[in-house]
């Protein structure tokens, strides 16, 4: 798709999470004719009903032009743009469902955050590989989808190799509320997303634990420079993780109220396991997956990786959570700076 106007697109939002739902809406307000698609039966009777999410995006009012729908070809064919958003673990199942209505000229983003766990490919690797011979733009940033959906100042980046890719989500998603910036390190944007989870998990768990802003501060900073130096080893650039998509993202994250991922680290910090946080959730706390798939990451690099280690080590290998942060302050002396 080669577009640069600013017609209105026709436009799809495959996943109605909170996210997903937060971006649809923001398509249908700017204009374009947008269909989301959601596996649950009450989510679309909610959307199509009373303009709610209820499930996923409760007490927000939902632009009145937004439909959605339960069957997802219905939901893409035609489309100009199709926006992938649901959980990473299922992104390459969903995909698949609605690869045989996509137009080879749709633009294709990706907005969910992971690293797939079998084949550690990232989030836009994943949609390319079902869905090959399209712009695939990853969409990532600070920003959380209650906040988004009330419209408060927001900024995220439109990730793609082609630039006219990444120009034309800018254009379809930005709003005086909504500032998007392209970018062309798809790689370094896509790992900043998927890391920073794993790191919020970790903080969560130093503040179930009840320490300090010192030892939040010095998490997060720590965390920044392991992001940093697995997301150099794979082809990344440096520069990218001081942006939006990594700093940015980890520090919302890591200090949100509204962070899933720090929610379930404090809990597991303050005594509980992992299954009895994950019990009953209906949302998915994407660094309990990734904390998989970054330490993979980081063996096949070969690059060292405490923290991740150690929430690994915490969520799935029963290393209980104090001595495990005992044991990052009790490392062997080194330089800051590799």
């Amino acid at each position: 798709m080669t577009r640069t106007d600013d017609r209105p697109l026709r436009a799809a939002v495959v996943g109605a999470g909170a996210w997903g739902t937060a971006l649809a809406d923001l398509l249908a307000r700017n204009g374009h004719d947008t269909t989301l698609w959601a596996r649950e039966p009450d989510v679309v009777e909610s959307v199509n009903g009373r303009h709610e999410n209820a499930r996923f995006l409760p007490s927000v009012a939902l632009a009145p032009g937004l439909r959605a729908t339960d069957d997802v070809e219905a939901a893409v064919a035609g489309r100009d743009l199709v926006l992938f958003a649901p959980p990473s673990h299922v992104l390459r199942v969903v995909a698949a469902s609605a690869a045989r209505a996509i137009g080879s000229d749709a633009v294709l983003a990706v907005a969910s955050k992971g690293v797939e766990r079998d084949t550690l490919a990232v989030m836009t690797d994943v949609v390319a590989d079902v869905l090959p011979g399209r712009a695939v733009v990853a969409a990532s940033g600070p920003s959380f989808a209650a906040e988004v959906a009330r419209r408060q100042p927001t900024a995220i980046v439109a990730a793609a190799s082609r630039p006219g890719a990444a120009a034309i989500v800018q254009r379809a998603l930005s709003t005086p509320e909504f500032r998007v910036y392209t970018h062309d390190d798809v790689l370094g944007v896509e790992l900043g997303g998927a890391l920073k989870n794993v790191m919020a998990v970790a903080t969560g768990m130093v503040e179930g634990l009840g320490l300090g802003f010192n030892s939040r501060a010095a998490l997060i900073t720590r965390g920044l420079a392991e992001m940093t130096r697995l997301g150099v080893a794979l082809g990344a650039r440096a520069a990218t993780f001081a942006g939006l998509a990594g700093m940015g993202d980890l520090v919302l994250t890591c200090t949100g109220a509204l962070s899933r991922n720090r929610a379930v680290g404090e809990e597991i910090g303050r005594g509980r396991s992992l299954a009895e946080v994950l019990t009953g959730r209906d949302t998915v706390a994407e660094g309990v997956l990734n904390a998989q798939s970054a330490r993979a990451l980081a063996q096949r690099a070969g690059v060292e990786m405490p923290i991740v280690n150690a929430v690994h080590g915490i969520l799935f290998e029963g290393a209980p959570v104090a001595a495990a942060v005992g044991e990052l302050m009790t490392r062997a002396p080194r330089a800051e700076q590799d």
